[in-house]
C-alpha cells in the first residue's frame, strides 16, 4: 500500500507514476466521460421507432385518433405496457413526453405552489422547506432543490439504501417534506435498496404529514448482468404502511429507446394521480400520443421490452468491465481509492483519498479526459471530504473507454501519491 512505503520508496514510485502519466498526456487524447448518455449504438437499436406508427396509423386501441389533442394521462396501452415496470396499476400512472426530470420539476413546483394531498397549506407557505439526499446522488435532483430554495440535507449511503437510522430522525423534522431516492442501481452509487430499507421508508414516522418520497426509479430495467434484479414496491409498501400517498414514482424510456424522444412516467396512488392531473391539465391539452403509440408498436408488450434492454446490456457490460478492469490493474492494493462494480445503471462511483478527488479531476483534464466535477454527487457541489468520483462510461465507444480508464487510474494513483506526499510533508512541518 502507499502509506506503507518508506520516503525514498515512495518517492521513487512517485516518479514512475508521473512518467506514466507524462507518456499518457502525450498521446494527445480527447476523450468526455462526464455524463451518463447513451451511445450512438444504443440509439440505433430504436431506430425502427423513426418509421412508426406509419402511414395511417394513428388510431389508439379505443379508437381515438392519437394525432389530436386530448389524453393527459397517456395511452392506456402505454400504461399497461410499463405498470410491471412501474409497479403500479394503469389507472395510476400518467405518461409524459421525453424527461422524467421535467416530471419531478413539476412536482415540485407544484407543490410549493399548491400544496400535495395532505397538505395544509402550499409549501411555499412554510417558514423552511428541507429535503433529504442520499449521498453520492444525481446532481440534477439537488438542482432543482437550489433553484427553488429547498434546503438539502445529505444523508449517507450504506451499500443497501440511505443510512434508516439517520433519515428516521432527521424525518421528524416538520420542514423535512420530501426525500429524493433512486432505489434500483442509484445514480452513482449502483446500489439496491433492500426489502427493510424501503418498508422502513414506507412506515417511518415524519414530522411533516404530506411528506413524500421521490422515487427516481431511473434504471429500473437497466442491468449490466444476466440476473435482472427487483426491490420491493414502493407503492404497496407505502399502502401497507397506512401511508398510501407517500411515494411519487418517476421513471423513463430516456435510457431504453431515443433519449430525445422517449416517454416519462408519473405513478402513485390514486389521490397523487388526481393531483396531479389536475395540475397538468392546465399546463398541456395533451402529451404527444403518436410517440407513445410508436413505442407500443415497437415494442409490443413487457417481453419485447426486456429483450431490447437485453441489448443495450450487451452493448454497455463491456465498457463497465474495461473500466472497472483497469482501476483494479493500477489501483488494486494500493490503498488509493475504493470503487463499486456495477449489476445495473450508468456509472461507476469511486472514493478516493480524502482530499484528493478533485486533483484527480484536474490532472484528467490536462491529459485531455473530461470528467464530472468533483462535488457534483453532493447538494449544493461540494463534497466535504473531496473524495468521490462519478465515471461515465455509456457514451465514448469501447476503444475510447478502455484508453480513459487506463488514463483516469494513472491520475487517480497519482493523485493519492500526492496526497499522501503532502500529509508526510505536513506532519514533519
Amino acid at each position: 500500500m502507499i502509506a506503507d512505503l518508506s520516503a525514498s520508496d515512495l518517492e521513487a514510485y512517485g516518479a514512475r507514476i508521473r512518467a506514466d502519466y507524462d507518456a499518457f498526456r502525450a498521446r494527445g487524447l480527447k476523450l468526455d466521460m462526464t455524463r451518463g448518455k447513451p451511445a450512438p449504438e444504443q440509439l440505433d437499436l430504436a431506430e425502427g421507432l423513426l418509421a412508426l406508427p406509419g402511414n395511417r396509423d394513428h388510431f389508439t386501441e379505443a379508437g381515438d385518433d392519437a394525432r389530436n389533442y386530448g389524453g393527459v394521462q397517456g395511452l392506456p396501452e402505454v400504461r399497461k405496457l410499463f405498470s410491471g415496470a412501474l409497479g403500479a396499476s394503469p389507472a395510476n400512472i400518467v405518461v409524459g413526453d421525453n424527461a422524467s426530470l421535467a416530471m419531478m420539476h413539476d412536482s415540485i413546483v407544484w407543490a410549493l405552489l399548491k400544496g400535495v394531498p395532505g397538505s395544509e397549506r402550499p409549501w411555499s407557505k412554510e417558514s423552511e422547506i428541507a429535503f433529504l439526499c442520499p449521498v453520492p446522488g444525481y446532481d440534477r435532483h439537488f438542482a432543482i432543490c437550489e433553484e427553488y430554495g429547498v434546503r438539502m440535507i445529505p444523508v449517507p449511503l450504506t451499500g443497501h439504501g440511505p443510512d434508516m437510522d439517520k433519515v428516521e430522525e432527521l424525518a421528524r423534522d416538520p420542514a423535512v417534506k420530501g426525500m429524493w431516492c433512486v432505489p434500483k442501481y442509484s445514480n452513482p452509487s449502483a446500489e439496491l435498496y433492500s426489502d427493510e430499507t424501503i418498508r422502513r421508508l414506507a412506515a417511518m414516522k415524519t414530522g411533516a404529514p404530506d411528506f413524500r418520497l421521490f422515487w427516481d426509479n431511473a434504471y429500473v430495467l437497466h442491468h449490466l448482468t444476466e440476473t435482472r434484479h427487483e426491490i420491493l414496491n414502493v407503492i404497496d409498501a407505502c399502502a401497507a404502511a397506512g401511508n398510501p400517498d407517500r411515494a411519487f414514482v418517476f421513471a423513463s424510456t430516456s435510457k431504453m429507446t431515443l433519449a430525445g424522444a422517449g416517454l416519462a412516467f408519473f405513478a402513485s396512488s390514486e389521490a397523487n394521480v388526481k393531483w396531479y392531473l389536475a395540475r397538468a391539465s392546465k399546463r398541456t391539452i395533451g402529451p404527444d400520443k403518436l410517440n407513445q403509440l410508436r413505442h407500443v408498436r415497437f415494442l409490443k408488450d413487457e417481453a419485447g421490452l426486456l429483450a431490447h434492454m437485453d441489448k443495450h446490456r450487451a452493448l454497455l457490460a463491456p465498457k463497465f468491465a474495461a473500466v472497472t478492469e483497469a482501476l483494479e490493474a493500477r489501483l488494486g492494493g494500493q490503498g488509493a481509492a475504493s470503487w463499486i462494480k456495477p449489476e445495473g445503471g450508468y456509472f461507476v462511483s469511486v472514493d478516493m483519498t480524502t482530499g484528493s478527488a478533485s486533483r484527480v479531476v484536474t490532472l484528467a483534464k490536462e491529459a485531455g479526459l473530461l470528467l464530472t466535477g468533483a462535488g457534483a454527487t453532493w447538494p449544493y457541489g461540494k463534497d466535504p471530504h473531496d473524495a468521490n468520483l462519478r465515471l461515465a462510461p455509456s457514451f465514448p465507444s469501447l476503444s475510447d473507454v478502455k484508453a480513459a480508464s487506463e488514463g483516469i487510474a494513472i491520475c487517480m494513483l497519482l493523485a493519492a501519491v500526492e496526497a499522501e506526499q503532502a500529509k508526510r510533508r505536513a506532519e514533519a512541518a
